[in-house]
């Protein structure tokens, strides 16, 4: 037999006051009852929500659960009706299973790999020493988003893909709009629109005149102008908003724990180790859903075809029976693996650049300024809401001694 079974009536929308990295108290309750729940849907669907280390693990491995977003009918905070939701546009290979997922997956994986990314290391460090100069001779206080944790990644990815420099300001303002959790469903369209159409045009652009970046050498593929759009959407989108997030958040978090930061200056070669415990700590991108394709026994439990499942992992990555005091953030932790990045086919294709840009720039921050502290009582920084995509602050005042 499984766990005893609990019931989860509604996903929350708000994190406990004082502690802005922790999951909300009600899924984490969850969790203490047992890895996996009951989980109602708006719409009425009996689904499921899965808070524990490895079933969230497993059944991102699993080949019998599915990505595809027209099996994905049921949003856990939204009641659609009777809409019928279309497949994912060519290119948008995160909503797709296989093969259509390795159509697209496997021409990118290569320009992702460690080695290539690790050849970036120097790059990043320019541009986080660029924006640490600007924000030394500008002086204290600046919000640390706008000035540091946004442009370095906004920079390089846009770099990596070719977006011409005079064009990322507008194109970094939309993929906010669609990101934030908070634009209205009339600029939500307005901003997605307007980027699919920018990308159209950058497309035709890299066919007429390749330059030395990744989407102009996957112009040389047999790939669709259409699919190509569908990719570049989906690559911009997760290297801008992730990581300006983990930058900005984690941040955040070593001010709120001045012994693990302190640790973190001390000592450079803790760098990877820290990455990684504020990705686990962290988790961002907080939730994944997958629909069963065929029955399923999972912790006890049958998940019937067609049925949706909700897979918690900043709860997983907070789970007591893998993680040691698991809601403590320790750099020196010991026990890795965590989720920040899924796993299995859907793995994200970025982590390592991900890694190279945190690895470079947090502890570039802290050495450049050493008295960098809130410049406003920590529970009024403004966080992204439960309904964003991703989870981080909206803005992040601080300052320093000049």
């Amino acid at each position: 037999m499984g766990e005893s079974l609990h019931t989860v009536t509604a996903m929350p929308t708000a994190r406990q006051p004082g502690c802005p990295f922790d999951p909300p108290a009600e899924l984490i309750d969850a969790r203490g009852h047992g890895p996996i729940s009951r989980y109602p849907f708006p719409d009425g669907h009996q689904g499921w929500l899965i808070t524990g280390y490895d079933l969230v693990r497993s059944v991102l491995a699993d080949r019998r659960f599915s990505s595809r977003k027209e099996l994905m009918r049921h949003h856990p905070l939204i009641d659609y009706g009777d809409i019928e939701v279309p497949p994912a546009p060519p290119g948008e290979f995160l909503l797709m299973d296989d093969p259509q997922h390795s159509r697209y997956r496997k021409p990118l994986a290569g320009k992702f790999t460690v080695r290539r990314m690790r050849l970036l290391t120097e790059r990043v460090e320019q541009i986080t020493a660029e924006h640490l100069d600007a924000m030394e001779e500008t002086g204290p206080p600046t919000d640390l988003v706008t000035a540091f944790a946004k442009p370095i990644p906004a920079i390089m990815i846009c770099e990596l893909l070719g977006v011409p420099y005079q064009d990322r300001g507008s194109f970094q303002e939309n993929i906010d709009k669609f990101m934030s959790g908070e634009t209205s469903d009339e600029d939500l369209f307005a901003a997605y629109t307007a980027t699919q159409h920018y990308l159209g045009e950058l497309v035709a652009a890299k066919r007429a005149n390749p330059t030395d970046d990744v989407l102009s050498d996957l112009t040389d593929s047999d790939l669709t102008d259409e699919e190509l759009k569908g990719m570049s959407l989906i690559l911009l989108a997760a290297g801008l908003d992730t990581t300006t997030n983990m930058l900005a958040l984690g941040t955040f978090a070593l001010l709120r724990n001045p012994a693990q930061l302190a640790a973190l200056r001390a000592d450079p070669a803790l760098a990877d180790r820290a990455v990684e415990e504020l990705l686990r700590y962290l988790s961002v991108a907080k939730t994944f859903m997958r629909t069963a394709l065929q029955d399923v026994e999972l912790g006890g439990h049958t998940i019937e075809a067609g049925t949706t499942v909700i897979l918690s992992v900043n709860t997983a990555n907070r789970d007591p029976e893998r993680f040691t005091d698991p809601h403590v953030l320790n750099l020196r932790r010991q026990d890795g693996g965590h989720l920040a990045f899924g796993h299995g086919i859907h793995q994200c294709l970025g982590q390592q650049l991900a890694r190279v840009e945190m690895r470079v720039a947090l502890p570039a921050l802290l050495n450049r300024f050493p008295t960098l502290r809130l410049a406003v009582p920590a529970d009024e920084v403004a966080l992204r809401p439960e309904t964003a995509d991703i989870y981080g602050v909206k803005s992040l005042p601080v300052t320093w001694d000049a």
